[in-house]
């Protein structure tokens, strides 16, 4: 399983917010390239971008989204990047694959755009695409979290599974950034259920909320406020993760 540190950006900063709320952000650092750096140093083997202000409906972005940050971090990282955030048309995605992001992070348009999905799948490669299931209450929410749809998380894995997507990234938005651990259950039934390659993401908080989520046979475990507030180390959750 493979532990992959995540730098929210937002307004040119790392910051984190709390259960997706914009309004309660904590700025981590105003360096976003140097903590992806250190972030290699430490033996990460992948980083994932959030682009925050590209995820933000129209009403709460203060700045355009972070693309120039993105692309420096990507320009100097050893490890691949996978971006998401506000990815809603093929330009945008293809453009970023471009200038060498391994994955794009498709959120928002997996519902409102599926054939985007589609296309990216078949002309990329099914690898290229990771599709984000953010759920609130076992319902996907879309728009940087800001609404809640009428549609399972699960009903929206089998339909992007038939699309040719083979990655997902759960995040159980009630955990997000509050450090009381990760909802195994539904990441376990996400995995059983689906047969994907799952990323896990939400409340990660200890070395053994990796422990848990190891067995449940998810693909990784994305990890931020606990890697900022040093409640894990990330060495010692990457060697935790290995086969054993």
């Amino acid at each position: 399983m493979e532990v992959i540190p995540s730098i929210d950006l937002k307004d040119g900063r790392c910051v984190r917010l709390f259960q997706g709320d914009y309004r309660q952000e904590t700025v981590y650092s105003d360096d976003p390239l140097a903590v992806a750096l250190e972030w290699q140093r430490q033996g990460a083997p992948r980083l994932h971008l959030v682009d925050l202000d590209g995820a933000a409906p129209p009403d709460l972005k203060t700045r355009p989204a972070n693309r120039a940050i993105i692309n420096a971090i990507v320009a100097q990282l050893d490890i691949p990047v996978q971006v998401g955030g506000g990815i809603r048309d093929a330009e945008t995605a293809l453009d970023l694959l471009a200038s060498g992001v391994d994955r794009v992070v498709i959120g928002t348009a997996a519902i409102e755009r599926p054939q985007l999905v589609s296309d990216l799948c078949q002309e990329q490669g099914g690898d290229k695409v990771v599709v984000a299931l953010d759920a609130r209450d076992g319902q996907v929410a879309v728009k940087g979290w800001t609404e809640t749809t009428q549609v399972s998380v699960l009903e929206l894995a089998g339909k992007m599974a038939a699309l040719g997507v083979i990655r997902l990234l759960y995040t159980d938005i009630s955990r997000d950034g509050a450090l009381t651990g990760p909802n195994v259950a539904a990441n376990a039934a996400l995995v059983r259920d689906t047969g994907l390659a799952v990323q896990a993401s939400g409340g990660i908080a200890s070395l053994d909320h990796i422990a848990q989520l190891k067995n449940t046979g998810v693909e990784a475990a994305i990890l931020g406020r606990s890697l900022y507030t040093n409640a894990v180390n990330l060495p010692e959750a990457i060697a935790l993760a290995q086969p054993a």
